[in-house]
């Protein structure tokens, strides 16, 4: 089973570098400019797993620093502010990732566009399916790290626990309100910093009518989509991950 998560990161790198070529790649072969918008979401996709990973390390490395101190000590307090504070960046920053989804609307194709409609639907694809395999490594991070410190004791068993399992479910289904808020109302991971027109634009957008109901119309949708996606993905391998240590 071991070869289940490299495999995993490799298809995901892979994924995330075929995206960049093709749109590259279209700009070169079809004498079309190159739409870096695109790119930009691209980066903006792979970007919440690096600050996972910074944030984890840095945690580990100031309660290492902290080993044997009190509880209330600067050290253990700084611990647990970093931890606070990178999670609520990641999770800021994690609907840039199946925000790629969202191009599948093939909104840079012009009427006299030279570039071949199946290259254009072969490269939205890419694009889709990179930011979706990037929640899912994200998504699955996080669940792994809650069922390990929840339930330290319980070996690899404690991922497959229903509250586990709900974590996950609640990330993908934020992460979908996140798209929606950035799709419909043009909002950015970065507008929090400016509080009062964040919740203006808010405000004004759900003040209109229909609203709320497409608002529950598509986070449900894609809450559900992005569910099955990551159920047959990073469930499949959860349930390996525990059939294996379980066979051992």
């Amino acid at each position: 089973m071991e070869p289940v998560i490299p495999s995993l990161v490799l298809g995901v790198i892979g994924m995330n570098v075929f995206a960049v070529v093709l749109v590259v790649a279209r700009a070169r072969a079809f004498h079309r400019p190159l739409y870096k918008p695109m790119l930009l979401n691209i980066g903006l996709s792979i970007l919440p797993v690096f600050v996972l990973v910074v944030g984890l390390v840095a945690t580990l490395v100031s309660l290492a620093a902290s080993r044997g101190d009190a509880v209330d000590s600067p050290m253990h307090v700084l611990s647990v502010v970093i931890a606070v504070v990178s999670a609520l960046v990641w999770l800021l920053l994690l609907p840039n990732a199946s925000y790629l989804i969202t191009e599948l609307n093939l909104s840079h194709r012009t009427d006299d566009d030279p570039t071949p409609l199946w290259y254009d639907i072969v490269l939205v694809i890419t694009l889709a399916m990179s930011g979706v395999l990037n929640l899912v490594v994200n998504v699955l991070a996080v669940q792994v790290l809650y069922g390990v410190m929840r339930y330290p004791d319980d070996d690899v068993a404690g991922l497959t626990q229903p509250d586990t399992r709900l974590v996950a479910v609640a990330i993908i289904m934020l992460s979908a309100v996140g798209v929606y808020l950035g799709r419909y109302l043009r909002l950015n991971s970065w507008d929090v910093t400016h509080p009062g027109s964040f919740l203006r634009k808010v405000r004004d957008h759900f003040t209109q009518q229909g609203a709320v109901k497409t608002f529950l119309g598509f986070t449900l949708v894609h809450t559900v989509f992005i569910a099955l996606l990551y159920l047959t993905i990073g469930g499949t391998i959860i349930d390996l991950v525990v059939a294996y240590q379980q066979s051992r």
